[in-house]
């Protein structure tokens, strides 16, 4: 361990303090520095100093000696230099308990990242309970993340084993938080589907737009026209479903065609979101037709919400495919890459 400038600073001044660990080491320290650190300390001081004792001593107790001698280390420089990490990764899950014992604050934050950062399936378990016992918050989820991926590797481990035969709250709380984390896959999973969903029906809105223009131009395009010949566009396999709606004979027989009443459902939603007040502008079949029944109808909830996340959807279709700024462009990488790590 290298000796930071607080240790050379106060070489000069007597020490006037021990500190005694588990396996009876000690060293000598300077109360003021300790005190000033730890809130816990100074009351542990001043009650030594009350005592009938001469000598004023400090039992750090439940730790190596060397996580004793790196606490006091750290204590002393008030800040983990870069070249320290490794000192503060070896002996993590020791100083994050000293840290949260003794409440110095800054060093808990710096062992919950180290232990963090380090956290393997083999030490999950151990290190759940430990950030449950010192308010770990940020290493409480890495650990339920882990488990929650890599379960397998966690059921070897030691700490799983012991955890089934003598702690079984513990047991239960590491299966509830892998069944928490199932069911929020499961609703992520969900909703991907169903903005997928809307992505292509607001992509078959856009191809009726195609099929039938509304300009001037190309006033007599209908179904029968040749499709677009844009990059990704769904024009050729809608008009297909189309001719077939034209031609279907079951369409109007007991039960129904289902190419059919998607067509007709495609007719209906194009209708609701279609913004064009005059509607004779609209060469889309049936718009008019389901227009006029909107209004002299009140849609149901479900629909409505399905028009809005339609609408949505094609907005943002449309803004995803213009041309944007190499730097808006790259902060959004960024903030994807943020959001994939926390997940």
């Amino acid at each position: 361990m290298t000796i930071c400038a607080g240790f050379e600073s106060y070489r000069a001044s007597p020490a006037d303090v021990r500190v005694i660990t588990s396996d009876g080491q000690s060293m000598a320290a300077h109360s003021y520095v300790l005190a000033s650190s730890s809130p816990v300390l100074e009351r542990m001081i001043d009650a030594a100093r009350r005592g009938w004792g001469a000598e004023c001593t400090v039992r750090v107790l439940g730790v190596s000696a060397d996580a004793v001698h790196a606490f006091v280390h750290f204590l002393y420089c008030s800040k983990v230099a870069p070249e320290e990490e490794e000192v503060v990764g070896a002996h993590g899950a020791q100083l994050l308990a000293l840290a949260h014992a003794y409440r110095v604050g800054w060093l808990k934050r710096a062992a919950e990242a180290a232990v963090s950062a380090r956290l393997t399936p083999d030490r999950a378990v151990d290190m759940l309970k430990l950030a449950r016992l010192c308010d770990a918050p940020r290493l409480y989820l890495q650990c339920a993340r882990l488990a929650a991926k890599d379960f397998a590797a966690v059921e070897l481990s030691d700490g799983w084993r012991f955890a089934r035969r003598h702690d079984a709250a513990l047991e239960l709380e590491l299966l509830k938080l892998m069944e928490d984390a199932d069911q929020r896959r499961q609703r992520w999973a969900r909703e991907k589907a169903a903005q997928e969903a809307c992505r292509q029906l607001g992509d078959a809105m856009a191809s009726l737009d195609h099929i039938y223009p509304c300009d001037g131009a190309a006033a007599s395009a209908s179904a029968d026209a040749p499709p677009c010949a844009t990059a990704g566009c769904t024009c050729r396999g809608l008009q297909q479903l189309m001719r077939h709606f034209a031609t279907c004979a079951k369409k109007t027989a007991p039960g129904g065609c289902a190419r059919c009443k998607r067509m007709l459902q495609l007719f209906r939603l194009h209708a609701s979101v279609c913004d064009r007040t005059d509607q004779t502008t609209c060469r889309v079949p049936l718009c008019s037709h389901f227009k006029s029944k909107a209004q002299a109808e009140k849609a149901d909830k479900t629909w409505r919400l399905l028009v809005r996340k339609v609408t949505r959807a094609k907005v943002m279709s449309s803004l995803a495919n213009r041309e944007v700024p190499e730097v808006v462009a790259m902060s959004w990488a960024r903030y994807n890459n943020r959001v994939a790590k926390l997940r």
